[in-house]
């Protein structure tokens, strides 16, 4: 999902069902996780003002949390007596610690051990999903104000020098319009 929806690892970690709209196609972002040893955990707001948004999302999104749903109301029948529901929708599924929210090295071993698995590039992390997202928002045509919106960037800056990798494709459409306009004068 981090890369249908260009959010930070914390900010997945710190979802809520009652943050998702479903029938709205909408995602609310009003906390993020924060872990950073691993043993201290707590939810905070977002560190600036528009980090806390409300993001739309397709149904191809709303279809995997549908499904997710699913298969995390079976983990808590499962672990009836001794599930930590406190409505987080990434949760561990573990014999010790089912219904406790994931934390984002969990996520980042995940995607690594999946990354291998696969052949690819190890390096990636869940931070580059956000940066491809971008990337691909841009690419389809999506303007600037949208893509910070959507990231919840404040700055202008930050998403132009951070995230907004233009694409090869992007770079030869800007030099085929640039040659159609020549040869239009």
């Amino acid at each position: 999902m981090l890369a249908y929806t260009g959010l930070r690892a914390g900010e997945l970690c710190a979802l809520k069902w009652r943050d998702i709209d479903m029938s709205e196609q909408t995602i609310s972002i009003t906390k993020t996780y924060y872990n950073p040893t691993n043993n201290k955990k707590k939810l905070l707001t977002p560190k600036t003002l528009t980090s806390v948004r409300v993001i739309d999302v397709d149904e191809t999104v709303v279809n995997a949390l549908k499904l997710h749903k699913s298969s995390q109301k079976k983990v808590i029948m499962r672990h009836r007596d001794i599930y930590h529901n406190k409505d987080f929708i990434y949760t561990h599924t573990d014999d010790e610690t089912p219904g406790y929210p994931l934390y984002i090295k969990k996520i980042e071993n995940r995607m690594r051990r999946l990354l291998k698995l696969a052949g690819l590039n190890t390096n990636l992390t869940p931070h580059s999903l956000r940066h491809t997202h971008t990337s691909l928002l841009a690419q389809a045509g999506v303007g600037l104000p949208q893509i910070m919106e959507r990231l919840g960037h404040k700055d202008e800056d930050t998403t132009k020098n951070i995230y907004l990798h233009v694409t090869k494709e992007m770079k030869k459409e800007a030099s085929q319009k640039f040659k159609e306009l020549m040869e239009n004068l």
